[in-house]
């Protein structure tokens, strides 16, 4: 359905009140910005990222994904699929003042804003703060502003919850406009390919795919005690999913969960030396982020990358919240002791840290997702 299904969230007659959700979601956000301000970038493929052959890319325009270039894939690889690839270098500074213009944008139309990303966040505008009448009006006008004002374009989902907005906004890209009304979220959600969910990894999709769940429909048509059995605490969840249920509600000032930052290495770090001295490093500029945002967190997630892609995690949590960065350092020590010598060069380090101080579980919202700050 595109925006031409005018109906909106404002059809309802008699039942009660719903949310009216707005998901907006920037298309090939840093690319298009690069293309924005270079012309002679316009209508070509772009890749955000280091052209080397350590180098990934961060972000493809839509140019470069006709080729099957996506954010992630190591530069060596998104050349050899597309040749005529322009790599451009990011610029984290200008991309982050353009969100905040976009920002400010959405904060006209709604209170609570829930930003995920630089280039993403949701809206409850059930309160029709502007005064536009309904929700697909309020996305309408949100996108030509962001147009107007940014000189980029935006997709949004619009529905009665977060799972079915998002999923609404990837429908039509880039530059369009989805409506799933109340009613029709759980027809949509079953049309869609399990890989297609918010909050289903790759690994859990294959999982899925291997005992022939494939689709919202094949999901749908399994049990809750099916779930149970081959999903665990995961089943309730699965099983609204699966129906266009999803009761979280639209956060803004959401809490910190985790923070971290990592590093990839123009050559591989062998020696046990280089990789401490590497984990040091990371764990002090982590350190110094914590103490800018007063945080002060109990578990310690390292990441390693091998030379062959391989990517491990391992997490460690400690009984009282870190205090200072030789804490840091001791446990990502301790966590990094049973990894070494390494099997072979490692590419990339990062360290993560979480279970902040105060912070309390919330049975009605998925976890944040890392504020991860990247080293390259």
């Amino acid at each position: 359905m595109d925006d031409s299904d005018d109906h909106g969230l404002d059809d309802g007659a008699d039942p009660p009140p719903v949310r009216k959700i707005i998901h907006v979601d920037m298309d090939a956000f840093y690319a298009s910005v690069e293309q924005r301000d270079d012309p002679a970038l316009r209508g070509k493929p772009v890749a955000v990222g280091g052209s080397s052959r350590r180098g990934v890319v961060a972000a493809a325009s839509y140019e470069a994904r006709r080729f099957g270039v996506r954010s992630a894939m190591p530069s060596i690889t998104a050349k050899r699929q597309c040749p005529g690839l322009i790599f451009v270098p990011p610029r984290f500074e200008v991309y982050r003042e353009v969100s905040h213009q976009i920002r400010a944008i959405f904060c006209d139309y709604a209170d609570e804003v829930e930003p995920l990303s630089l280039d993403e966040a949701y809206l409850d505008v059930s309160a029709d703060k502007a005064g536009l009448g309904s929700a697909t009006a309020t996305a309408r006008l949100i996108r030509r502003r962001i147009r107007e004002e940014t000189g980029l374009t935006a997709s949004a989902g619009v529905s009665y919850n977060k799972f079915i907005a998002k999923l609404a906004s990837d429908q039509n890209k880039p530059d369009g406009l989805t409506v799933i009304p109340p009613g029709k979220g759980a027809a949509f959600v079953q049309t869609l390919s399990i890989r297609r969910f918010h909050g289903i990894g790759p690994v859990t999709a294959a999982k899925m795919e291997g005992l022939g769940v494939f689709s919202g429909a094949d999901l749908a048509a399994k049990d809750p005690l099916w779930l149970a059995e081959h999903f665990g605490n995961s089943a309730e969840w699965l099983y609204n999913l699966a129906r266009g249920i999803d009761h979280r509600r639209v956060k803004s000032n959401r809490p910190l969960k985790s923070l971290g930052g990592e590093r990839t290495f123009f050559n591989d770090l062998i020696t046990d030396t280089e990789i401490r001295e590497a984990l040091a490093h990371v764990c002090t500029v982590v350190w110094d982020r914590a103490v800018k945002k007063g945080a002060r967190g109990r578990t310690v997630t390292l990441k390693l990358r091998y030379a062959d892609f391989r990517t491990i995690t391992r997490a460690k949590s400690v009984p009282s919240p870190i205090r200072d960065g030789a804490s840091l350092l001791a446990v990502g020590e301790a966590i990094l002791a049973p990894l070494l010598p390494s099997e072979q060069g490692i590419r990339l380090l990062g360290v993560t840290l979480s279970k902040f101080e105060g912070e309390e579980e919330e049975g009605d919202e998925a976890p944040a997702p890392a504020d991860l700050l990247s080293l390259i």
